[in-house]
């Protein structure tokens, strides 16, 4: 089982591992570890993480980034128009009102989801750790924003689906950093609990949790963000300043080229962090736009203060977390920052004045949120031993139930007949289940939808759960337990449905009276009721799951002779019921095997044309290495025509390659590599002859002197071997020693450049036979020395009485050999395990 976390950022992903040492994170192709969150489209295949980098500045119209910012978002999202702006590549909304990305691949213009291309990425994650791992990955755990809505969550998971992955856990990123933070800490205290502050501020968004750690545990607290808080806007502030500059002093609008805009933004965020450590910096990039060189510079100062209306956005999230926590600034112990924006020193200085403490930086600010996920995972999974440590999530918005009446007048549907009620508010542990109780007595509906969305920016409702058809044996309503499920991932859903059924039957009863926590009836009523029942009789009861366990009336066990009663009983009979699931904007079961298959398909392409540049750079390099070892150390092994001719044939595919052969399939450059081999490995051949072939030699002869010198050898441990067959020993070697003098001087009468007569393995093909001939008679083993007769362990005695052999004596005690302790087991005993080994069992 794989133990891999993911980080998938706004602008970048890394992948940790978990390994029995410990958590590392992985180094991508290039050794780096980071990897760009971007999918370029190509005219022939994908380029994704650091080769679709690598080819953003050419291909700015089809370089996808910033995925994560459109994955689960309606195209009217007010946010998603905003982001839209500062993206080069095109997107316009879908049928179904979610975005459309557009892009040109193999040639013709396509469109993708946001899930599809969230799920390429993930491929290409997925690949960096197998690599890493040697080893199939499919369980995993995937850090996402604490703000993702129901629906990005099941998007993420579609997107999973997508590139083969089976997420364990869908983790908070802001949790995963407190887990990472909390789970090494050996001095944290059983009852008094540290409560640290963490806030996260990445590409996009600012994130802030309080999390409160005891020993063994931890529990989140509070939770707040800002979703559009974070390194790229104080980018955005530096991009606009210096293109309004630009546009004033150089006469050019960056706006009116994406490449231009994309180097620009580039310079910005060098920029910025130039400024984190130094008073002001320089802006220089050559031909920007217009064949124009622009360089400028800014002071920190400046910086900041064109930065204001982005900073006074920070105290906003510290205050509603504080707010929720309960808490005061002095209840909170420690202020960890993590986050690739946090770096701005400005934003340190508001954290020390919120807080009145200085924020730390003990942990990875990039790379802490990987690690988390990946021990997440290693916690979830049972091939890793983890220490004890709990983590007790909350859920970061409420969720209600919403259904109609169950009255006459239940068709209308006027909103006075719509009920609701909170199932799970803010702050719920995450996982959690609940049963609701309906009295209807046909098939129903229930919505589920978010108690307060002014935060979320999401359409209230989430998903709508038909629950029938369903009978009853009776005319009147019927009771039906509703169970919701919170899973692990911080996904809503009904789960089942139970028809519930009172029937009588006929148990028997005994004269005495039945003890008091005996019950026959375990349909309780229920629950911490959340609503009484209404005036148009719906009756709906919300009670905690464990109470509802499933049991049915049972006897209590007696069948006393003296049952004279028979009394009638209520059993209660339950039947699942249907249930039908629409979420309303998420992907079709059957779309999304379509977007796997197509994830296949595109995969496949990608790997054909990685193996066709392989092919090409091998011809190339064929070309150039065997031009070099002509007239270096292959000189003397090819004739001068032939070599004439060959480097002819070498310039001739040399041209080929940079002309009609820039663009050829697989099967032409491996033919094409073949015909230049066909030339040119009888002169490797030759060369590789000639510098084995010494050693080969040597090591021949002293095989024959070793078995001629053991058949010469007055040495004792020979001397049962016959001498006819020490003969044909000697007469072996002579024979082969002869066969190779002569194949020898055949050889060295020919030129270097001439085809060997004598081949390395044709020598080593003899010395085998030499070897295989005369080593069974040379290690023949010695015959064995006739056995003694044994002699008595002590004289017979002199007395009159004849004493009876030891051996025998032990034989005659053989059937008392467990009593008297004697030494020699009886032969029908089990082997004995040596103990040697842990591994060790039964012979």
């Amino acid at each position: 089982m794989s133990v891999v976390g993911f980080d998938f950022g706004n602008e970048s992903c890394i992948v940790a591992v978990a390994r029995q040492r410990g958590i590392d994170v992985v180094l991508n192709d290039e050794s780096k570890r980071e990897t760009p969150a971007i999918v370029c489209f190509g005219d022939k295949q994908r380029f994704i993480g650091t080769a679709g980098a690598a080819t953003t500045m050419m291909n700015p119209k089809n370089s996808i980034s910033q995925i994560k910012r459109l994955i689960g978002k309606q195209f009217s999202d007010p946010e998603l128009q905003r982001d839209l702006k500062s993206l080069p590549f095109h997107v316009t909304e879908g049928p179904d009102g979610y975005p459309l990305i557009h892009a040109r691949y193999l040639g013709e213009a396509k469109a993708f989801t946001p899930i599809q291309v969230f799920g390429m990425m993930l491929s290409n994650l997925k690949e960096i750790a197998e690599k890493n791992l040697n080893a199939a990955v499919i369980d995993c755990c995937i850090g996402i924003p604490v703000y993702f809505t129901d629906l990005d969550r099941r998007a993420v998971l579609d997107a999973a689906t997508i590139a083969g992955l089976r997420p364990l856990h869908l983790i908070h990123e802001t949790t995963a950093t407190a887990l990472a933070y909390g789970i090494y800490k050996t001095d944290l205290h059983e009852t008094d609990q540290l409560n640290v502050a963490f806030v996260d501020i990445g590409h996009a968004s600012m994130q802030v949790c309080i999390a409160g750690f005891k020993k063994g545990q931890l529990k989140i607290l509070a939770h707040s963000y800002d979703r559009s808080l974070g390194g790229r806007d104080f980018d955005e502030v530096l991009f606009n300043y210096f293109a309004a500059k630009f546009k004033e002093e150089y006469k050019i609008d960056v706006f009116q080229n994406a490449r231009a805009c994309l180097r620009l933004r580039a310079a910005c965020e060098k920029l910025k962090k130039m400024l984190s450590a130094n008073p002001e910096a320089p802006l220089n990039i050559e031909c920007l736009m217009d064949e124009k060189d622009v360089r400028s510079f800014i002071k920190r100062d400046d910086f900041e203060q064109l930065s204001l209306p982005i900073l006074e956005r920070v105290k906003g999230p510290l205050e509603k977390a504080l707010a929720e926590a309960g808490l005061t600034v002095e209840d909170v112990h420690m202020v960890e920052v993590v986050g690739s924006g946090s770096r701005v020193p400005a934003i340190n200085k508001i954290l020390t004045e919120f807080f009145r403490k200085e924020p730390r930086r003990t942990m990875n600010a990039s790379e802490c949120v990987a690690r988390g996920c990946a021990l997440q995972c290693a916690i979830l999974s049972p091939t890793f031993r983890v220490r004890e440590f709990q983590v007790n999530e909350s859920l970061p918005f409420s969720i209600s139930l919403s259904w109609k009446g169950s009255g006459p007048d239940a068709q209308d549907s006027g909103p006075d007949n719509q009920l609701s009620t909170v199932v799970f508010p803010k702050g719920n542990p995450i996982p959690s289940i609940k049963a609701l109780t309906f009295y209807r007595s046909g098939t129903f509906s229930v919505d589920v939808q978010y108690g307060d969305v002014s935060g979320l920016q999401a359409p209230a409702k989430i998903s709508t759960y038909t629950i029938g058809p369903f009978q009853t044996t009776k005319s009147e309503r019927a009771k039906v337990k509703v169970k919701v499920r919170l899973n692990l991932h911080g996904i809503v859903s009904v789960d089942l449905a139970t028809l519930l059924e009172e029937e009588e039957v006929e148990v028997p009863v005994s004269k005495e009276p039945v003890a008091e926590n005996t019950k026959m009836e375990t349909d309780e009523a229920p629950i911490n009721a959340a609503v009484p029942p209404t005036s148009n009789d719906s009756d709906v009861n919300m009670q905690d799951a464990k109470a509802d366990d499933g049991t049915t009336g049972v006897d209590n066990g007696t069948s006393d002779n003296d049952t004279k009663v028979q009394a009638p009983k209520k059993k209660v009979k339950k039947t699942n019921i249907p249930v039908a699931e629409l979420v309303y904007g998420a992907m079709a079961p059957v779309d999304v095997q379509k977007a796997v298959e197509k994830e296949f398909e595109m995969a496949l392409q990608d790997r054909v044309m990685e193996e066709t540049k392989d092919k090409k750079n091998a011809v190339e390099a064929y070309v150039y290495d065997m031009r070099n070892k002509l007239n270096d150390k292959y000189e003397e092994f090819v004739t001068a025509p032939e070599k004439e001719g060959f480097v002819a044939k070498l310039q001739d595919v040399e041209d080929w390659l940079y002309e009609d052969g820039e663009d050829e399939t697989k099967g032409v450059y491996v033919a094409k590599l073949e015909e230049l081999k066909k030339q040119g490995d009888p002169i490797e051949e030759r060369y590789k002859e000639y510098t084995e072939r010494g050693t080969v030699i040597d090591q021949f002869i002293y095989c024959i002197n070793s078995y001629r010198e053991a058949a010469v050898s007055n040495d004792p441990k020979f001397d049962h071997i016959d001498i006819n067959e020490k003969q044909k020993v000697l007469t072996e070697c002579v024979e082969a020693e002869n066969w190779l003098r002569q194949k020898k001087q055949q050889q060295d009468s020919l030129p270097k450049y001439a085809n060997p007569v004598l081949l390395s393995a044709e020598i080593r093909k003899k010395a085998e036979s030499v070897d295989r001939f005369c080593k069974p008679i040379m290690t023949k083993p010695k015959p064995a020395k006739p056995a003694t007769p044994p002699t008595p362990a002590t004289p017979p005695s002199q007395g009159g009485e004849h004493q009876q052999p030891q051996g025998n004596a032990n034989a005659n005690t053989d059937e008392n050999a467990g009593a008297t302790g004697s030494k020699v087991p009886p032969e029908s005993t089990e082997p004995m395990e040596t103990g040697k080994s842990e591994n060790a069992g039964s012979v």
